[in-house]
């Protein structure tokens, strides 16, 4: 077991920087897609509001609402799965290399 957890590390110390990446790409998809799909619904509800039909301006605030949730769970859904880890971690995964610089691109 020891043996895997130095190869685990060895792989993970030597491959830092494509974890970085994957970490970077992480955090932009979780500030770009809430931040699009929300502009994109108050795209919506502005021609909705424009062309004065309430019919229309209800299914835009409806579509608006719907994608402000979605972007909060995508801004969160990292988070979550940092925390279902930290709850089935048995002590070798969160202290990996690998995990560390994609949970923290920034601290590696």
């Amino acid at each position: 077991m020891l043996f895997i957890l130095d190869t685990v590390e060895s792989f993970c110390s030597e491959t830092v920087e494509i974890w970085k990446l994957i970490g970077n790409i992480i955090w932009i998809i979780q500030l770009l897609i809430p931040i699009a799909l929300v502009l994109w619904g108050l795209i919506d509800l502005g021609k909705a509001v424009l062309a004065g039909d309430e019919k229309e301006r209800k299914e835009a605030t409806s579509t608006l609402l719907k994608r402000f949730l979605y972007g909060i769970l995508v801004f969160f859904i990292f988070a979550i799965v940092k925390g279902v880890v930290k709850l089935v971690d048995r002590g070798d995964t969160l202290n990996s290399k690998c995990w560390q610089c994609v949970a923290s691109p920034k601290k590696c």
